[in-house]
């Protein structure tokens, strides 16, 4: 259980210093920070993807009935929505911006709220990642491996973007990204309680990896995908398919270290 325990807080320490990323990426140009971070969204949906359908799934049909865990994952995708949607439940839409609850990026009347709606929405998603990479570690070493990476992948293209939300909040670059991997460090937090959880019941963490899928599931069909539909050029159409697939076959690719 010691080792359990070692590899995890080490995944979710390596996976929440990713929010500092957002340094490397000040001094490059827009245009040249665009054509990166379309490459990411899509090797990061094909990782998440590649995590539900090849890894998370298929082991918990192993041990769970097939209605159960089709169930469960549709509950996730649920869950998810509702995380997502009552972390927008304000959505700024440039009309009408109530103080305190503005969380549109192009809007100029709130930008501290902006910064700080941002911070509280990515805490709770990576205290959510951090239960999720627990679980799977408390299956099996290989699943949490493979966990641990699908995550990581998906949080580069998104910690970069919240550190330019932050910076159009008004923070300075410092404070960017302090707040940033104060908020990445919620996964920690996460990952304590569920090896506790699962440390006294063990059948716990069987029962999230479907849920875990259902969330990979919608965070690649709902927020990465669409992102990727807003660029039509054929040659940029076929890298992001070209870079999917390659999320994708890295997650198969790791089948060998079960």
């Amino acid at each position: 259980m010691l080792t359990v325990w070692l590899i995890t807080l080490f995944s979710v320490i390596i996976v929440s210093m990713i929010s500092l990323i957002g340094i490397f990426f000040l001094f490059l140009k827009d245009k040249t920070l665009k054509k990166i971070l379309l490459i990411l969204v899509s090797f990061s949906a094909g990782s998440l993807f590649g995590g539900a359908f090849v890894h998370l799934i298929p082991e918990a049909f192993k041990e769970l009935p097939a209605i159960f865990v089709s169930i469960v994952i549709l509950l996730g995708i649920v869950i998810f929505f509702v995380i997502e949607k009552f972390i927008h439940w304000r959505h700024c839409h440039n009309i009408e911006c109530e103080e305190n609850y503005c969380y549109n990026p192009k809007c100029t009347k709130h930008p501290k709220s902006l910064a700080y709606m941002n911070l509280i929405g990515d805490s709770v998603h990576n205290f959510v990642d951090g239960l999720i990479i627990g679980a799977s570690y408390l299956v099996s070493i290989p699943i949490g491996i493979t966990t641990t990476i699908a995550v990581a992948l998906h949080e580069i293209p998104q910690e970069i973007g919240d550190f330019g939300v932050m910076l159009k909040g008004g923070l300075t670059k410092k404070r960017a990204l302090m707040f940033n991997f104060l908020s990445a460090l919620t996964a920690v937090l996460g990952a304590i309680i569920i090896l506790i959880l699962g440390y006294r019941l063990q059948s716990l963490a069987i029962y999230l990896l479907p849920f875990a899928a259902g969330g990979f599931i919608y965070i690649a069909g709902s927020d990465l995908i669409p992102e990727l539909h807003k660029e039509i050029k054929v040659s940029k159409t076929l890298v992001q398919l070209l870079a999917l697939i390659v999320g994708i076959g890295l997650m198969y690719s790791l089948l060998l270290l079960e």
